[in-house]
């Protein structure tokens, strides 16, 4: 293949899903996301901002799971969510089977529809994850969504009501609990924290 012909993929290219699909895979170590028709590809992680956050959060859900077996979750699995978005969240959480609209696994190993709950790790509010992402996760209807802010040392939890999200805040003992999840709660400062036992035992 001459160098003309190798797939490219930069932020603010604009494509289609499938020409954004195709590219991606043939380019295995690029981690990139299509976004209401617009790529967005991302900086290399840093351990102590997504890595270390990012294994917490995985956790917490797989926790909960490991005591739902009509559950499924992953980390950073692809999910088609319309015609122009293609996104890899941090976390997902979902039904089997699906409820009507929500995510469901293609025969080709993919995720497409809505999880019912979509966990991101963002530096800040700068973040896309706040701006075009979370435009794009109310659109299509996911029911809950969250975003913790590593650099910002905060947490935003979001849940759609009459087809908009409405930020969420922690109860008196400092935990959020999930309406789509029953049982699944998270102590904020805790998580903030880094302490994974706290998280995890204020698990219902």
């Amino acid at each position: 293949m001459s160098k003309l012909n190798v797939p490219i993929l930069e932020s603010g290219d604009r494509l289609s899903r499938d020409e954004f699909h195709r590219r991606y895979c043939e380019l295995p170590n690029t981690h990139a996301e299509l976004i209401e028709g617009v790529v967005y590809v991302r900086s290399p992680a840093r351990f102590a901002l997504h890595g270390q956050p990012h294994g917490l959060v995985a956790g917490w859900a797989a926790t909960y799971v490991s005591r739902h077996p009509e559950l499924q979750y992953g980390i950073e699995s692809t999910v088609y969510l319309d015609p122009a978005s293609e996104v890899q969240p941090d976390v997902i959480l979902f039904r089997v089977p699906a409820p009507p609209g929500g995510a469901r696994l293609r025969d080709d190993g993919y995720v497409e529809g809505a999880p019912q709950l979509i966990v991101e790790v963002a530096a800040s509010s700068a973040s896309y994850d706040l701006h075009d992402k979370l435009r794009v996760y109310e659109q299509a209807e996911v029911q809950e969504y969250i975003v913790w802010r590593t650099v910002d040392e905060a947490l935003d939890w979001f849940r759609l009501q009459d087809g908009a999200f409405v930020r969420v805040e922690p109860n008196a003992e400092g935990i959020i609990e999930s309406t789509a999840f029953p049982g699944l709660r998270l102590h904020v400062a805790k998580l903030l924290a880094g302490d994974t036992a706290g998280v995890l035992a204020a698990l219902g």
